[in-house]
């Protein structure tokens, strides 16, 4: 990328060359996913808390909200980037006010979560979306051609944001519906301010970053249910069930990243109607490889008796999740390119991990039918596609990338 440099040192904020061999996640990108991990972390470790106590129907409601704003943030940044990024320090500067804000919200998400109060998530998401507004109006400076693109997106973003501060003055009971209009809201200002002019999405970059936040989620995951277990030895004397746990944390967790890197990413993404459909589908991927670790700590809690939740219905915290995300990757990436096989046994393996609790060794069985499904992966993987070790594959970037910026 050329750096023609201002007078203030700033890079002129015009579109990215979608074409752009070699597009790879930069190391600002990378910092700013680990950042929003932590806020991630809180709300599993608060959904396990909820879960555990028995208050089911509010902590689901509370995490899925909480998790809509880290993931929306998460997900706008990610695609403004995609098209403008300068790498500049006023870019880096407006980055970091937004992993600022994720820190503050995720300061926010206790309170959310136990007293119903989300003033501080929402004061901090307003404070994450508006340095992107900043964001955008340079872009409008920057592209004659997407000025109108930008506009628009500034405009709707700033007017939802007054209606998120707004809503603080609503009564308890209304707030609620209000949260609907709102999230609706913030899903509709990319649909429209698209339809002004395309933005230049890199699909092989995309694809690299959802990847990417996917697999540290589930990294995530898999270290507080391991901090759970070593914590839970002191508590029991015996350690089977533990250890039965442990392998299953495991064992769905590289069968999850195997199945999620399975397919060619990237080709799910060549309009920009697809493009939008994987964005939104993955609020539920990634919802669900977060929810993973409080499922399992739930399962923990049972085992030491520390669990208003008795089984097996316990073990529904965990099994929701992993087929929610089998579903999801599943009808994403995995449907488009799967053969009849593949397209028969993913999905009916996810419904059978959905119900597992209600059949004997349910923990067990889990774990086999996960190996079941990757073994049937590898099995029916198309030989040219075969030796890429997962991931997204930069060869058909071009290609891609071209139908993108032809989209209408």
């Amino acid at each position: 990328m050329t750096r023609d440099l201002t007078r203030f040192r700033l890079v002129p904020m015009r579109p990215r060359d979608a074409r752009e061999s070699h597009r790879a996640a930069s190391s600002l990108e990378l910092f700013f996913d680990l950042v929003f991990v932590v806020a991630v972390s809180i709300a599993s470790y608060e959904l396990h808390h909820a879960l555990t106590a028995g208050h089911i129907a509010d902590g689901i409601a509370n995490y899925l909200i909480v998790f809509f704003g880290i993931w929306w943030a998460w997900m706008n940044f990610t695609w403004f980037a995609t098209s403008f990024d300068t790498d500049d320090w006023l870019y880096r500067v407006c980055t970091i006010v937004q992993m600022g804000g994720v820190l503050v919200l995720a300061a926010g998400i206790k309170p959310a979560f136990e007293h119903q109060d989300f003033r501080v998530l929402i004061f901090s998401y307003v404070v994450m979306r508006l340095a992107l507004v900043a964001q955008w109006l340079r872009a409008a400076h920057g592209s004659k051609r997407l000025r109108k693109t930008a506009l628009t997106y500034a405009i709707g973003i700033t007017v939802v944001q007054a209606l998120w501060l707004l809503s603080l003055l609503l009564p308890h009971e209304v707030f609620p519906f209000a949260l609907v209009f709102l999230i609706a809201a913030e899903l509709a200002v990319p649909v429209v301010a698209e339809r002004r002019g395309t933005t230049p999405w890199h699909p092989h970059h995309i694809t690299e970053r959802y990847g990417l936040f996917t697999l540290i989620v589930l990294g995530e995951s898999l270290l507080a249910s391991a901090n759970a277990i070593i914590e839970a030895l002191d508590e029991t004397d015996d350690i089977l069930p533990l250890v039965e746990i442990s392998v299953l944390t495991l064992v769905v967790t590289a069968a999850l990243w195997w199945i999620y890197f399975w397919p060619p990413h990237h080709e799910a993404i060549g309009t920009l109607r697809q493009s939008i459909r994987y964005g939104y589908g993955h609020y539920f991927i990634l919802a669900a490889a977060a929810a993973l670790s409080a499922g399992i700590e739930v399962e923990i809690d049972v085992i030491t008796g520390e669990s208003h939740l008795t089984m097996p219905w316990a073990s529904f915290a965990y099994t929701i999740p992993i087929a929610i995300f089998i579903l999801g990757v599943w009808i994403l990436a995995i449907r488009p390119h799967g053969d009849r096989i593949v397209n028969t046994v993913v999905p009916a393996g996810a419904v059978l991990v959905l119900i597992d609790p209600i059949i004997p060794v349910p923990i067990a069985l889990t774990a086999v039918i996960l190996v079941g499904i990757v073994v049937v992966l590898v099995w029916r993987t198309p030989v040219s596609r075969g030796g890429h070790g997962g991931g997204t594959h930069g060869g058909d970037v071009a290609d891609t990338s071209a139908r993108a910026s032809s989209t209408p």
